[in-house]
């Protein structure tokens, strides 16, 4: 499996990105997706994912840092016409924080909506790329948003769920894709752990969003790492009483249709099945 939501771009890995993918793979998780927040990780990002076979990057403002601007479109246009990046994002409303204000959120999202979409309509070969949405508290706000778009429903992906059953089933009733984190396996997230059964197996993904919220029981380990998405899966599988080879196989069919990222136990198995015949 991969980590399909980090920040490898982030202080925490300065100097140890080899180490974490080392320790990783150590573990199970061949490799990772590090996820953009401002034009200039978004450029830092593609620079890792070049370096690195195994890792792929997105190209998008966080809302949390939509104040930080002007914002270079320009940037974020280049980098996701790049080979490694595989989606746009992260991008989307926080309603938890009280800044950046709700209005320059809103803005930056409609700016951002705007340069995606007009980059799919001028080269959809290199622009037609998924979605990452980061959505806190803003369910009610953002689905009608993305609604509007031009943008097939089942191209968003809403990392780092942390609802509830009713948020669940709005962003399922949307046609979106949703990922977890290491929120899901802690003890006060009963209703996460609620809405995680309502998922449908062909729109589930796992991710880590490294360096936060390392899962249970390695929860005081600072920085979280990719390798703990193995732990968040394995949760899952448990969680929704699905067999671990059965999940395994599931969220990296899952990822590799999202993504186009192709999955090392997909690839075995293809492989297998060529050979046997």
């Amino acid at each position: 499996m991969i980590d399909t939501h980090c920040h490898l771009t982030f202080p925490d890995y300065e100097g140890a990105v080899a180490r974490t993918l080392d320790e990783a793979r150590d573990a199970g998780v061949y490799g990772a997706i590090t996820v953009s927040t401002t034009a200039h990780t978004c450029a830092d990002g593609l620079k890792i994912a070049e370096e690195y076979e195994n890792v792929w990057c997105t190209a998008g403002i966080h809302p949390l840092y939509a104040d930080q601007g002007p914002h270079d479109w320009d940037a974020i246009r280049f980098v996701a016409k790049r080979d490694k990046c595989v989606a746009w994002g992260e991008l989307g409303l926080d309603n938890h924080y009280a800044e950046p204000a709700k209005g320059i959120q809103h803005a930056v999202l409609e700016e951002q909506l705007a340069c995606i979409e007009a980059c799919i309509k001028e080269d959809p070969q290199a622009c037609d790329l998924p979605v990452v949405i980061h959505c806190r508290d803003a369910f009610d706000d953002l689905i009608p948003i993305l609604r509007e778009t031009s943008i097939d429903p089942s191209r968003f992906v809403f990392h780092c769920f942390t609802a509830g059953p009713r948020e669940m089933r709005m962003l399922l009733d949307f046609g979106a894709h949703v990922s977890f984190t290491g929120v899901v396996t802690y003890k006060n997230a009963k209703d996460v752990q609620e809405a995680a059964l309502i998922v449908p197996s062909d729109r589930i993904m796992v991710e880590t969003d490294a360096p936060f919220l390392t899962p249970h029981p390695h929860r005081g380990v600072k920085p979280n790492a990719p390798k703990f998405s193995r732990v968040i899966a394995g949760f899952l599988a448990e969680l929704r009483s699905t067999p671990w080879d059965e999940f395994h196989a599931t969220i990296d069919a899952n990822t590799e249709r999202f993504f186009g990222i192709p999955a090392p136990s997909l690839r075995q198995s293809a492989s297998a099945n060529s050979s046997s015949t």
